[in-house]
């Protein structure tokens, strides 16, 4: 992921504490903050690697369904700061083409 900002010519900086999730990557440029998350943590929905476990099945659903409920609350309040917000999904990243063109459209 960070090669292809570079690629782009793109400055960023990682995992930035002060803003709402810390991010994994922010543009302070351009106002945008890239959140990578991992399907299975983050519940990707439709996803082959977002499968819960088949013991303790309560307690994964609990979980996952915590993560994207703080997900979309730290989303919602960086917006409300004035920040654009980027989610890219973990199996995504395997067509970097796909990637690059999302990652195109922050510099515009």
């Amino acid at each position: 992921m960070a090669g292809m900002l570079r690629k782009l010519g793109l400055r960023y900086r990682r995992n930035v504490r002060s803003l709402t999730g810390e991010p994994d990557f922010v543009m302070t440029t351009a106002r945008t903050v890239i959140f990578v998350h991992g399907c299975f943590w983050h519940g990707h929905p439709n996803c082959p690697r977002a499968t819960l476990p088949k013991t303790n099945r309560s307690f994964w659903h609990q979980k996952i369904s915590s993560n994207k409920r703080r997900d979309t609350r730290n989303a919602r309040l960086l917006r409300k700061e004035g920040w654009h917000v980027m989610t890219i999904w973990q199996c995504k990243l395997r067509n970097s083409a796909a990637v690059l063109r999302r990652l195109k459209k922050i510099e515009a």
